[in-house]
């Protein structure tokens, strides 16, 4: 990919990843650490049932990590698909006896389109993380 376009895309996704652990995972980590905490305060307790307390206490906090993660790399796919379309339309257009600069113009040009679109999903991508989120520290 073009190395402006992916500068842009890159800070944008780290801005919105930065954003959902501040303000969800931050919050669900101390939730999972108190909770945690108050495992191993019932001295009646079996180490088994502490241990599976403590697993229901990190339950939350794993599901919204896999949240993120899957969200980031369905993403990740669909810039790397329409990247790969470009690459495979100036690949014809060579092929095809097209001018270098010319076919290099034209493959900015897709790459660019491609990140552009992909930039416009980054809010509603934001929007349904933090919905999931803040349903799954509930």
């Amino acid at each position: 990919m073009a190395e402006l376009p992916q500068v842009r895309v890159q800070e944008a996704v780290d801005s919105m990843v930065k954003s959902l652990e501040r303000e969800n995972i931050r919050k669900m980590q101390g939730l999972m650490f108190r909770c945690s905490a108050s495992c191993c305060e019932d001295s009646q307790a079996s180490m088994q049932q502490v241990h599976q307390c403590i697993e229901r206490c990190h339950a939350p906090l794993a599901q919204a990590q896999a949240l993120v993660t899957n969200e980031l790399e369905k993403f990740q796919d669909r810039l790397a698909r329409c990247t790969m379309y470009c690459n495979d339309k100036a690949k014809d257009s060579i092929d095809a006896g097209s001018k270098e600069l010319q076919v290099k113009r034209q493959l900015d040009s897709c790459v660019t389109k491609c990140v552009d679109d992909h930039m416009h999903l980054i809010p509603t991508m934001t929007k349904k993380m933090k919905e999931s989120l803040i349903s799954l520290g509930k």
